[in-house]
């Protein structure tokens, strides 16, 4: 059990987690009724076969799984699991050569995902529980890293990325999906709050970002705003837009983030790689 261990931001990042594991949701934690609608962040190929209510339970900002480029036979660690849809279509994907490693600290959350997996009789799928910043994994023992919308959420981003450098073996990547600004966020003093907990006042600027990543030891670093998630959750209400000409200027400031003199906050997509040795 990690609860002893867990400072103010943990604390407050997993009850409102707990709370959403209790509950259906949509993106970052908002709350929805259950539909029938896949999930629309991710191709509809991807998630054939996989029922609604799991598709649909999902606190991610993108797809992880398409920009992974997975093969068979790789043994894959899920940052910030949640109720394991990602873990779920990493393990078809990978196949029973292959392996799947999911990690959360909220017990509702690993509840649900070892429910749903035995449900869908996925056997290469395991979730473990535990903290980003001290993973319950083995060094160099991962071919690939993914993660939806969860690093945002660390008090100690870098000491996640030198924990993702650790477990990684040599030549290994990670593709993750990450609210990022275009811009240092303000500090933010005492306990995390519910902008923290829905994925915006713990965001890494984009510099920040490639700053700590280079830090621990990675390459390739790659970063770009993910102009369809922000499109789908415009479409799906999910980003409140004053007016309607504010789409076409928000979807434009994604292209010149760090020309725009606001703060934007948007998911992007990030890729880096372990050094070969």
């Amino acid at each position: 059990m990690i609860n002893q261990t867990l400072d103010p931001t943990h604390r407050a990042v997993q009850e409102h987690y707990a709370r959403y594991a209790r509950e259906t949701g949509g993106c970052c934690g908002g709350k929805a009724e259950p539909s029938a609608n896949p999930n629309e962040l991710y191709p509809s190929e991807i998630l054939e076969g996989i029922p609604a209510d799991i598709a649909n339970f999902s606190a991610g900002s993108g797809d992880p799984i398409s920009l992974a480029r997975l093969k068979p036979g790789e043994i894959v660690l899920d940052l910030g699991s949640g109720g394991g849809l990602d873990c779920f279509m990493a393990a078809r994907q990978v196949g029973e050569s292959g392996r799947v490693i999911g990690v959360d600290m909220t017990p509702e959350m690993l509840t649900r995902a070892r429910s749903r997996a035995a449900q869908l009789d996925l056997r290469n799928v395991e979730f473990r529980e535990g903290l980003l910043e001290n993973l319950p994994v083995d060094d160099n023992s991962i071919d690939v890293i993914i993660s939806n919308c969860v690093i945002n959420l660390s008090p100690d981003k870098p000491q996640v990325f030198q924990e993702m450098f650790r477990v990684l073996k040599n030549s290994g990547r990670i593709a993750v999906s990450d609210p990022v600004s275009n811009r240092p966020l303000p500090k933010v003093t005492g306990p995390a709050g519910e902008d923290w907990c829905g994925c915006t006042s713990g965001a890494l600027s984009s510099q920040e970002y490639v700053r700590s990543l280079e830090k621990a030891g990675f390459g390739d670093i790659r970063i770009m705003a993910d102009i369809e998630a922000v499109t789908k959750m415009i479409d799906g209400g999910q980003i409140t837009l004053p007016e309607p000409s504010s789409r076409e200027q928000l979807l434009h400031d994604l292209d010149h983030m760090d020309n725009i003199d606001r703060q934007v906050v948007v998911p992007h997509l990030i890729t880096a790689s372990k050094p070969s040795g």
